[in-house]
């Protein structure tokens, strides 16, 4: 395993950067792995911890389904949402994903994002991931990414 150099989200960059990664990214729901890649995009943005992209074939079959909404994102665009479904369990629009993501953001077209916190265990080279605070961002947060993170109460401003 690569060693990883710890990283203040404090120097992540303002508007968001997007980079590969090789890290083992593993989401457990269920009982089931129900994606799992050493290829995903993380999506890097000053105050916030690296949301990760996985691509839409490190999905198991038939466990993303599309669902009726939308959001928009001044730096990636509109996005779209998916339910996960694992046998009789549905975590109602806990992925999304950029069909046609803005100038700068390609790299995560046929590339899905996940609420960390909604799944039972999401792991980052054998880490269990801690989610971003709040409802509304979807930040993992590991040992090696330092904050304070937005998205608690009283950081929206920031």
């Amino acid at each position: 395993m690569t060693e990883r150099r710890p990283e203040s989200v404090w120097d992540y960059p303002r508007p968001p950067r997007a980079e590969p990664s090789d890290e083992h990214v593993v989401l457990v729901h269920a009982g089931s792995v129900v994606a799992e890649t050493t290829s995903s995009v993380r999506v890097l943005e000053t105050s916030h911890p690296p949301t990760y992209y996985l691509p839409r074939e490190a999905f198991a079959d038939g466990v993303l389904r599309p669902v009726e909404r939308t959001t928009w994102c001044e730096w990636k665009g509109r996005a779209t949402y998916l339910d996960l479904v694992v046998d009789d369990t549905v975590v109602p629009a806990v992925a999304w994903t950029y069909a046609d993501p803005s100038p700068g953001f390609e790299v995560i077209r046929d590339h899905v994002a996940v609420y960390p916190g909604r799944l039972d265990r999401c792991t980052v080279d054998g880490e269990v991931v801690e989610a971003q605070p709040g409802d509304f961002y979807g930040g993992w947060i590991t040992s090696r990414v330092t904050g304070p993170f937005k998205g608690a109460p009283g950081t929206t401003g920031w």
